[in-house]
């Protein structure tokens, strides 16, 4: 990328996220008084003085922690440092300085990048408190800088020393070609394996611990099929089952990341089967508007008969009835079997999402379906279909005119979205009909 990455890295609970919700202007962290609420590595653009960079927000680091999570948060912060070109540390004046500081300093030197140490939680303005002081035993080139996360005090003097330490290539373009991939579905389903498998390394944190990934995260990955950003959600759980306010901010960022996404990837467990729940998460990204790809994972955990995929893809289609255009793939994300398919289908679907079809070829289609199957009629009253356009993609969206709206029968709307879909395709988009009546400007 040619914007800058900036990490901010420190031990749990010191004000990362409340940081970083501050310097993107917007509330994309979980920020809750949990150590260990942020467990990825958040990913957004920030921007200082017309400077444009990528800010990263991490998992605390706790560096003789031996739990499988803090482990395993220990090991993003790592990356993220290892992907940083600058590092704001954060520690806590409250706490003072403490041996974690120490050990994570030494790690921070180790890397050799440019370090930007944060002193939070100052909230008072003027003279600084004699605490502050003792940062300077970390032994960093820059002095440290005292800011106030919670009331945005102290931040510009920050920015100006990350900006400072950024290099910045003003000739490099931004890539605008990129594909958002939402991966949705329960929690435990596979949704992180599968990304971590379609990077090639452990780019999100995996665990049999369900609701691991509590925030929607943003993994970047560039190859010979395109440019994509895999968008990895918190695992969606019964309305009835959220009761915890972090999970409950978990349930609206899966929601928003589907909302920016142009493809979702349906993760369902196949030893499960197509779930209540699961039918709920599809019902989001359909009516959304997104394409979709309904990825069965851990088959390889199936015994399979003749019939298997025959049976499977009944009772798939038969959940999901209400979203027949969406192609199905049977997936392993621990040994590898057709994920590298996805890569093809993530291309098609989005781009059949995108498809726009002349008014000219609409109406002809439009003119052979009304001869085949008459317009339905009502106490002597015949439905007139007079042309339809094309208005916009992302769903393809189409408008048809006609001499009464409520004759337009539901039956017949669905039998002219059949005829689009069998003249030209659309596979894996829902397709949007708005009936107009004729003198009518509303679009219903």
């Amino acid at each position: 990328m040619s914007k800058p990455i900036v990490a901010i890295v420190g031990r749990p609970n010191v004000g990362k996220s409340t940081l970083f919700n501050k310097l993107i202007g917007e509330r994309r962290s979980i920020v809750e008084d949990t150590p260990g609420v942020t467990r990825d590595r958040i990913y957004a653009e920030a921007e200082w003085n017309s400077r444009k960079f990528i800010l990263i927000d991490t998992g605390g680091i706790e560096p003789k922690s031996d739990e499988t999570i803090l482990k395993q948060m220990r090991t993003q912060a790592e990356i993220a440092v290892a992907t940083a070109d600058v590092i704001i540390f954060m520690c806590d004046i409250h706490a003072g300085l403490v041996a974690d500081d120490r050990d994570i300093a030494i790690m921070l030197k180790k890397s050799g990048k440019p370090i930007v140490v944060a002193v939070n939680k100052v909230d008072r303005v003027g003279e600084l408190p004699y605490e502050f002081y003792e940062f300077y035993e970390l032994g960093f080139e820059r002095d440290p800088i005292a800011v106030s996360s919670l009331h945005g005090t102290g931040s510009g003097d920050l920015l100006d020393a990350v900006i400072e330490e950024c290099r910045f290539d003003d000739n490099d373009a931004d890539d605008e070609n990129v594909i958002n991939v939402a991966v949705i579905g329960k929690p435990n389903a596979g949704k992180s394996s599968i990304i971590n498998r379609m990077c090639g390394e452990d780019r999100v944190i995996v665990s049999d611990i369900a609701g691991t990934t509590r925030d929607a995260v943003d993994t970047r990955v560039e190859n010979s099929h395109g440019v994509y950003n895999f968008i990895d959600t918190a695992g969606i759980r019964r309305h009835s089952k959220v009761e915890d306010r972090i999970e409950k901010f978990s349930v609206i960022r899966a929601n928003m990341a589907i909302e920016r996404a142009d493809v979702c990837l349906l993760m369902i467990d196949a030893k499960d089967g197509v779930t209540d729940q699961d039918e709920k998460i599809a019902g989001l990204a359909h009516e959304a508007g997104k394409a979709c790809i309904i990825v069965i994972n851990k088959w390889d955990s199936i015994e399979k008969e003749n019939n298997t995929v025959n049976n499977y893809n009944k009772e798939i289609r038969t959940a999901l009835a209400y979203m027949p255009y969406a192609p199905i793939i049977y997936v392993s994300a621990l040994t590898g079997q057709r994920v590298a398919n996805l890569y093809e289908m993530i291309n098609e679907v989005y781009s059949e999402s995108r498809r726009r079809i002349t008014t000219g070829m609409l109406n002809d289609l439009l003119n052979d379906a009304t001869t085949r199957v008459q317009p339905p009629s009502d106490k002597g009253r015949r439905l007139k279909v007079y042309y339809m356009t094309q208005i916009s993609t992302a769903p393809p969206t189409f408008v048809i005119f006609c001499n009464s709206e409520e004759l337009f029968h539901y039956s017949y709307k669905r039998y002219i979205e059949n005829c689009i879909r069998d003249t030209f395709g659309f596979n894996g988009t829902p397709i949007k009909i708005i009936i107009r009546q004729r003198g009518d400007d509303s679009t219903k």
